[in-house]
Order: C-alpha cells, then sequence, then structure tokens
C-alpha cells in the first residue's frame, strides 16, 4: 500500500508542473498538429504592470491606503474612548490625544501620497 502510495505521488508530482504550463493560456497547446513547435505562452500575472515603476507604484498606493485605514480606526477606538470616559479626566484626555494623533499621522500620510504620486507621475510610472 505504501509503495501504490509512493508511486501515485511520484507520478502526480512529475505531471502537475505540465498541467499548470499548459493551462496557464488557454490559447496554448501541446506539441501536435495545432501546434508544432509546442510553445507555450505565460500570462503576465501582475496584468498591465509591465515595468518596475509601475509595480512600486502600485505596492506604495496599496501601503497608503491600509494606512489610512488604520488612520480611520484610530479615529474610532479615539471617539470611543472618549464617549465611554464616563466624564473621567485622563479618559477623556486620552481620547482627545488619539484623535489629535490621528489627525497628524492622516495629514502626514495624504502629504506622502501627494508626494509619491507627483514623484511617480514625473518619473512616468502612472498615467492620469
Amino acid at each position: 500500500m505504501k509503495k501504490l502510495t509512493f508511486l501515485l505521488i511520484f507520478i502526480f508530482s512529475l505531471l502537475t508542473p505540465t498541467f499548470f504550463i499548459y493551462a496557464a493560456d488557454p490559447g496554448a497547446s501541446a506539441p501536435g498538429v495545432n501546434n508544432p513547435q509546442g510553445t507555450v505562452k505565460i500570462v503576465n500575472p501582475l496584468g498591465s504592470i509591465d515595468s518596475p515603476q509601475k509595480l512600486i507604484g502600485q505596492i506604495i498606493n496599496a501601503v497608503l491606503g491600509i494606512i489610512g485605514s488604520l488612520a480611520l480606526v484610530m479615529f474610532i477606538y479615539g471617539g470611543f474612548t472618549w464617549m465611554m470616559a464616563s466624564g473621567k479626566a485622563e479618559a477623556v484626555t486620552k481620547g482627545k490625544n488619539i484623535i489629535i494623533w490621528a489627525t497628524i499621522g492622516l495629514i502626514i500620510i495624504f502629504s506622502s501620497y501627494a508626494l509619491v504620486k507627483f514623484v511617480l507621475t514625473n518619473i512616468g510610472a502612472l498615467k492620469t
């Protein structure tokens, strides 16, 4: 039983890369009548991103989006802390400080986004 399992795993591991190569492009086919050379076209997994500048620009935009979402979470947390203070001065101050620092962080995020967009647009990585 162990030999049969090992044999099946071995055969599957040999054939699996072939399945993925030919499945990468629906227009590609195995060597044969329609494709005598057996050429295989591999589809770009990044889509329309064809330069390092575009890739870096997309990564920076994604990171800035995540950081902006974290700033929103901090606003909600600061507001919740302030609302649940029950009149305690230190809890109210803590909630206000969280909101103030989240605002400062959001200003930094927006300015960094504007700077990155300006730089990437001028080097030709982004098309506006």
